[in-house]
């Protein structure tokens, strides 16, 4: 984020308050410098990892560095007892959530008949039932703000299947039923609820699953319209046009940003 991004910006999120969980890096990190930028409140979710901790630190610092408003929090939000702390500290701090993107997300690379009960218990925690969590702790205060939006994060790997990660990709075609049904419940409250799906995205998390790079730039340039590696920056402007008014009409989508990758 830069200071001309700040100082000129639309200010399209200016008087909200923004909850990016796994925000420390990646996609999450680039969303929330975005949000702030264009004028929301963010806060700064991460797991109490000492590491992702630090890097939320500094996601939180250059937002504050540019003018912005940032608060950490740490917190593991497959629990229902720190999702509800968090919130109530949001509230106490910024108030309540007007823009909700479950963005934080667990996945190891294994085949699947090595993969463990915990195992995949831990990621449909993570990935669906923090959605959950977070979604239902934030709506009272939705309510009482008369509206709100909720973008949860979906992965390119439930439209292609992918070998090794049965449990992730589960929990991601899940998600997007969790979205569509969820639109339906509460647009009569004047919540939108929508889904990302990214593609073939370079972050701290693909690389730490092991991805060959070479390999999937190769694969970029054969199968994407866009034949080059996609960055979570070129994903940040989808998020905020989500939490945005500009798509008031807008709700039970799913938007790929893949850079061309699937078509419908």
């Amino acid at each position: 984020m830069n200071s001309s991004a700040t100082g000129q910006a639309g200010k399209r999120l200016k008087g909200r308050v923004a909850l990016i969980t796994g925000a420390s890096r990646g996609i999450g990190a680039a969303v929330a410098k975005l949000f702030a930028a264009e004028g929301a409140s963010v806060v700064v979710n991460t797991n109490p990892d000492a590491q992702m901790s630090k890097l939320a630190d500094d996601v939180v610092a250059s937002i504050k560095s540019e003018g912005g408003k940032a608060l950490k929090i740490a917190a593991d939000i497959s629990s229902e007892e720190q999702v509800t702390e968090m919130i109530a500290t949001i509230n106490r701090e910024m108030g309540d959530v007007d823009v909700l993107v479950t963005n934080a997300a667990y996945g190891i690379r294994k085949p699947w008949h090595e993969i463990s009960v915990e195992q995949w218990d831990y990621t449909q925690a993570v990935n669906l039932r923090g959605a959950f969590l977070c979604a239902k702790a934030c709506y009272p205060g939705m309510l009482r703000r008369k509206g709100g939006n909720i973008i949860t994060v979906t992965s390119v790997t439930v439209e292609l299947g992918m070998a090794g990660h049965l449990d992730y990709v589960s929990s991601k075609s899940a998600l997007i039923g969790f979205t569509r049904a969820l639109a339906r419940e509460v647009g009569k409250d004047g919540i939108r609820v929508n889904s990302v799906m990214p593609g073939a995205i370079r972050t701290e998390h693909e690389v730490a699953l092991g991805f060959d790079e070479e390999e999937l730039k190769v694969l970029s340039a054969e199968r994407q319209c866009i034949p080059r590696r996609g960055f979570a920056d070129d994903l940040a402007g989808t998020f905020l046009y989500l939490a945005s008014d500009d798509s008031s009409f807008v709700s039970g989508q799913v938007i790929n940003v893949d850079g061309g990758w699937i078509h419908y």
